[in-house]
């Protein structure tokens, strides 16, 4: 009976870790080919692209004519923020491990297996910010005024609601910086979509260049180097 167990229980650590290759290789491929290779459109609306090393935010300018996110997304609702920070990123991600995970320091396994599971909430993470400085981690991309529009509708989609059409913010105490705040969202976060699969699907949206699908942040940057 042993030896039937070991042999079985042997037979499925072996599989289980093939599965985990597998997933991981057609995460790579996938995120290696490029969707919108060649973007067509009007230089007119300035996007950025910004990781932190693991996730990606979208950055829009505060205000514009296509979009006033700060009547949505208030000012008061974060610590400091106020007119002065004129560009938004925003970010979607696991609620639960958003709030108790500031800092990597922070994870705890069960956090992340219940993030993984696809069982849990999400929410949107916003941060205002005064300027936004080119670098490694964060990537210009100008589209036009139709294609900014697409992505609006695509970020605001994002985003659960209530009974009049309001963004709903989050109730918590939790702040990465001055300038941010989260808002209830749609969706679960599990190994199929993750905060960049988001972000990429954002960069879809506008028809700008991304991966045909990745779960990591390196994907989306690789098409913009």
């Amino acid at each position: 009976m042993n030896k039937r167990f070991l042999k079985y229980a042997g037979r499925c650590s072996i599989a289980f870790i093939a599965l985990i290759g597998l997933y991981f290789l057609i995460a790579f491929c996938c995120s290696r080919i490029t969707v919108n290779a060649n973007p067509s459109n009007a230089k007119e609306i300035a996007i950025y692209i910004m990781t932190n090393g693991v996730h990606t935010d979208i950055i829009v300018p505060a205000v514009s004519t296509e979009m006033n996110w700060t009547k949505e997304i208030s000012y008061q609702n974060t610590l400091e923020a106020d007119s002065t920070y004129q560009f938004l990123a925003i970010g979607w991600g696991d609620k639960k491990f958003y709030l108790e995970t500031p800092e990597f320091s922070d994870l705890k396994l069960s956090n992340g297996l219940r993030a993984i599971s696809g069982l849990s909430t999400s929410a949107m993470h916003t941060t205002y910010y005064k300027n936004i400085r080119e670098d490694a981690n964060c990537r210009k991309i100008i589209i036009s005024k139709a294609q900014y529009r697409q992505l609006i509708d695509y970020i605001l989609n994002s985003f659960k609601k209530d009974e009049t059409g309001h963004l709903i913010k989050v109730e918590s105490n939790i702040h990465y910086d001055i300038g941010d705040a989260f808002y209830e969202a749609k969706g679960s976060y599990s190994i199929f979509k993750t905060c960049n699969t988001w972000a990429n699907a954002a960069l879809k949206a506008c028809e700008q260049k991304s991966c045909l699908w990745t779960i990591f942040d390196t994907g989306i940057f690789l098409k913009y180097q």
